[in-house]
């Protein structure tokens, strides 16, 4: 009975017998991308070596996706992050270990945001959407190969079946909407301000039908967000404080849509910087902001809007 319910609960140890070993809970795996959006993975590729790894796009045309936002799927600590080169396909690849005696594998990445070594929180964006892989292959559209590995066994046997929200994936195609909406703790919600913390969140800074669709961290004083309107195809930049609310301090962002001039907004702020809104739609976008001397510059990327 006690087995029956540790496999239930999914638990990589068991209470057997008269001894005691601790359990360890496997992890909450979400969608490794922004909550809200929706992304089409398929198992088709040849250059799969199992039917459980899966290719995830959204965009209609080869680099539509190029630049997305990719997210941590669960808590856990980086081992790899390295350009593979020509040892394999992957290209730019972040690796995850996670409880359990998992590793969730995230390829092609454009950019990556995380070193090796690094304790990252589910929903923590680690990279971005990208075609990179050995100097061999030529024309690969853009898109995230995505699998999760057993830490244990040999490839590719160890390679799992993926588990979102607490279902497995609709294997060999499916098409699913990220939950991936936590950030920080693997079931706890996330708290509102505490006291004295900053009141305005970028959804309140950008106003009514704006949604994020990114984020970059400016060390621990603020954070530069994008959010879009679909209704408007308007994008939207503000850069929130974290620290030292209430006091004036250097903190910008800005929005710059390819083509035309960027708009910035800077200056000695209380709570926030911005907002910067530009008519975007189906268009690239560059975007950033700074907090001090702490700065973060975008590719063009979001090209969907």
């Amino acid at each position: 009975m006690r087995i029956m319910a540790a496999f239930a609960l999914g638990l990589s140890s068991l209470v057997v017998g008269g001894g005691t070993v601790q359990a360890t809970a496997a992890p909450a795996f979400q969608l490794p991308f922004t909550c809200g959006e929706s992304w089409r993975g398929t198992t088709s590729s040849s250059a799969h070596g199992s039917k459980w790894e899966i290719d995830f796009n959204r965009g209609n045309s080869p680099d539509a996706d190029l630049g997305s936002a990719v997210l941590a799927s669960a808590a856990g600590r980086v081992v790899t992050s390295a350009h593979q080169g020509n040892s394999n396909g992957f290209g730019n690849l972040v690796k995850i270990e996670h409880a359990g005696g998992l590793a969730s594998y995230y390829a092609h990445l454009n950019a990556r945001f995380v070193k090796a070594g690094d304790t990252v929180a589910r929903g923590q964006r680690i990279g971005t959407v990208g075609k990179t892989t050995m100097a061999s292959r030529k024309g690969m559209p853009a898109h995230l190969h995505y699998e999760v590995r057993a830490k244990t066994g040999t490839w590719p046997n160890n390679i799992k079946p993926a588990v979102f929200n607490g279902v497995r994936f609709g294997y060999p195609t499916q098409t699913l909407t990220s939950k991936n909406c936590g950030g920080g703790g693997e079931s706890k919600p996330q708290p509102g301000p505490k006291p004295g913390g900053n009141p305005y969140s970028p959804e309140r800074v950008c106003g009514s039908g704006y949604k994020r669709i990114d984020s970059a961290p400016l060390g621990k004083a603020a954070t530069v967000f994008l959010l879009y309107n679909s209704a408007n195809g308007h994008n939207c930049v503000t850069t929130v404080k974290n620290t030292g609310t209430g006091g004036k301090s250097a903190v910008s962002a800005y929005l710059e849509v390819k083509g035309k001039r960027r708009t910035t907004d800077s200056g000695n702020f209380q709570y926030y910087a911005g907002p910067v809104r530009a008519y975007a739609k189906g268009v690239c976008v560059k975007w950033g902001g700074s907090a001090g001397a702490t700065r973060y510059n975008s590719p063009f990327e979001h090209c969907r809007g």
